[in-house]
């Protein structure tokens, strides 16, 4: 194996890793500032794509497409916890669940009603096509790299909200007690709107995103829902740091174990057993990174912080 191939495949690691940020940043500051499992977070990667696919048929242009579909995705996002999820703050667990599950059945069939059954397809603007030479003599997709400088400053935009502005400071503090910022005046109904609004927006536009690289179709976001939910608790509920750490982990360990476990096998066995075999352990070893984190840190590696 060449060292540039490694390199090549550790930086989709990275630009894997950096998509699900924008999926799990969202999903851990709803859940550590309001406490609600949300299960539809899938669903709003979902309509950003669409939202997005949707936009650039009919404009042709790609950055109209992902403004459409970051305010899509927050439009949905604020309709949802006002009509639905703001009813579920007080309730347990289980009805979140389910609650937000009977979401995911009415966004997909709404989507297949408006959409149709077939897959869609985002082509990427002429101006992010090709690939650009990068040090060492590597020649890397310019799109993807794009995508990671974007997960990478959307990050950094984060963390200057969460730790500089006032309403970072509230929802800091309505992670922590959420009782006393209300007495202190803040509008708890807005802030938890503004929440679910600003993480179903990153959602969508992860959703735009990928929507360049692979077929927007119905059911996309689960899949991605099911690392996100990883993520977050390998990095540790309601931590943006955590969230990033755990994105870049699971993103490196998913793509460079489908790279190097093959290899590794094929050193003792006949290329298809190896091939076979090391396919079906790199897809546990995320899951297998997880349990030992949990091991020695189960509340992730960033628990408790942003």
């Amino acid at each position: 194996m060449s060292t540039i191939l490694l390199i090549e495949q550790t930086l989709n690691g990275l630009q894997f890793g950096v998509m699900l940020f924008l999926m799990a940043a969202g999903l851990t500051l709803i859940f550590g500032v309001m406490g609600l499992i949300n299960l539809a977070h899938g669903s709003l990667y979902m309509i950003g794509a669409f939202a997005a696919a949707a936009v650039a048929a009919a404009t042709g242009s790609f950055i109209l497409a992902l403004i459409g579909s970051l305010i899509a995705a927050a439009i949905a996002g604020v309709i949802v916890e006002m009509t639905v999820i703001r009813r579920l703050y007080d309730r347990d667990h289980l009805d979140q669940v389910l609650a937000t599950f009977a979401l995911i059945l009415i966004f997909s069939e709404g989507t297949r009603w408006v959409f149709g059954s077939f897959p869609l397809f985002l082509d990427k603007p002429a101006w992010l096509s090709g690939t650009v030479m990068l040090p060492f003599g590597i020649e890397y997709s310019l799109y993807r790299l794009t995508i990671i400088l974007i997960g990478l400053a959307v990050a950094g935009g984060l963390f200057w909200m969460i730790a500089r502005t006032r309403i970072g400071i509230q929802i800091r503090a309505g992670e922590n007690d959420r009782e006393m910022i209300g007495a202190l005046g803040v509008n708890i109904s807005r802030l938890y709107t503004l929440v679910f609004a600003l993480g179903a927006a990153l959602a969508g536009f992860a959703g735009a995103l990928i929507g360049a690289i692979q077929s927007v179709q119905v059911g996309m976001g689960e899949p991605v829902l099911i690392l996100a939910f990883v993520v977050i608790v390998i990095g540790g509920i309601g931590s943006i740091k955590g969230a990033l750490v755990g994105a870049i982990l699971v993103g490196l360990t998913d793509t460079l174990g489908r790279l190097l476990l093959p290899q590794f096998f094929g050193l003792f066995m006949d290329a298809s057993a190896a091939t076979s075999v090391g396919s079906s352990l790199s897809s546990m070893l995320i899951y297998i990174l997880m349990a030992g984190v949990l091991l020695f840190k189960p509340s992730g590696l960033f628990g408790g912080g942003h």
